[in-house]
């Protein structure tokens, strides 16, 4: 189950407004600016490697635009998709769960990968982690997870790694489950060279209160603001395009003519470390801005 198909299940959605709450889930990244932060400053993205970690095949499509913005200017990206998405069964495609779905999909990821000239790892896990077998079944498939990640991120060296927060973006339990698992590796020890995560957003300004609750991200928490060109949203179109079995042409019309008129930017919240040192919980404080 992709992110937009997990959209149909939550409650405050009715089934007629589901498929208008896919099209909005999978494009947030073109909504135009709703909060007053900063525009990212870096240095040159020559050389640098950029690691976006993602739970399903297509969840590459919600920074595709900025991949292909940071491959434009010298970066290389890297993908890594950890589940094989057996189970992303929908209104779109006549496939039944199971082998013949995910072998697909693999080729649709394949396809993605090589339009945005990434370098994939697809790793073989399954939809939600074997948790329908229980402790086990779950324990052995996350377990192999955080491994290989730690094994990919000490091969490849990214300099940032993009990824899901605890929201998971849609509240989807795989999405939070991988980005749990990829904020673990990189805080589990110190590395020759330390990746900066930012994490994939939604802002609580635009979701009513009870997606606030499930998936929100305060507006002011979003301070990284990546602008991106129309060849890096055609890009991400013909990306999209390669997941015939997930998107119906309607919804990747709807996307087109919205990116026509939406602000070119997509919204990340960093992973910020420690920068003191307490021995009093009430002592070490957030410094909020009112």
């Amino acid at each position: 189950m992709t992110a937009l198909q997990h959209f149909k299940n939550i409650s405050v959605f009715n089934r007629s407004s589901s498929f208008l709450a896919y099209v909005s889930l999978l494009f947030v990244f073109l909504y135009s600016g709703f909060c007053d932060v900063g525009i990212a400053q870096s240095n040159s993205p020559e050389d640098k490697v950029i690691m976006g970690i993602f739970a399903h095949p297509d969840d590459e499509i919600l920074a595709s635009t900025i991949f292909h913005k940071y491959i434009r200017e010298g970066a290389e990206v890297v993908l890594v998709t950890a589940t094989d998405g057996r189970l992303g069964t929908n209104d779109y495609n006549d496939y039944e769960a199971g082998d013949e779905l995910a072998e697909v999909r693999r080729g649709e990821m394949k396809c993605s990968a090589d339009i945005l000239g990434a370098k994939l790892y697809h790793l073989d896990y399954e939809d939600q982690l074997k948790t329908a077998e229980g402790f086990d079944g779950f324990v052995s498939q996350s377990q192999g997870l955080l491994e290989d990640l730690h094994r990919i991120i000490s091969d490849e060296q990214p300099d940032v790694i993009v990824t899901f927060g605890p929201d998971g973006f849609s509240n989807h339990i795989d999405h939070r489950i991988v980005g749990v698992s990829a904020t673990q590796v990189v805080l589990s020890k110190k590395w020759e060279k330390i990746p900066q995560l930012f994490y994939m957003g939604f802002p609580s300004s635009q979701l009513d209160e009870m997606n606030m609750i499930y998936r929100g991200t305060l507006d002011k928490y979003l301070t990284v603001q990546i602008p991106y060109s129309e060849q890096d949203a055609d890009v991400a179109l013909e990306m999209a395009r390669c997941h015939k079995s997930q998107f119906a042409p309607q919804m990747l019309e709807m996307w087109e003519k919205r990116m026509q008129n939406q602000e070119k930017v997509v919204y990340l919240r960093p992973f910020v470390k420690p920068n003191k040192e307490a021995d009093d919980l009430f002592e070490y404080s957030l410094t909020t801005d009112d």
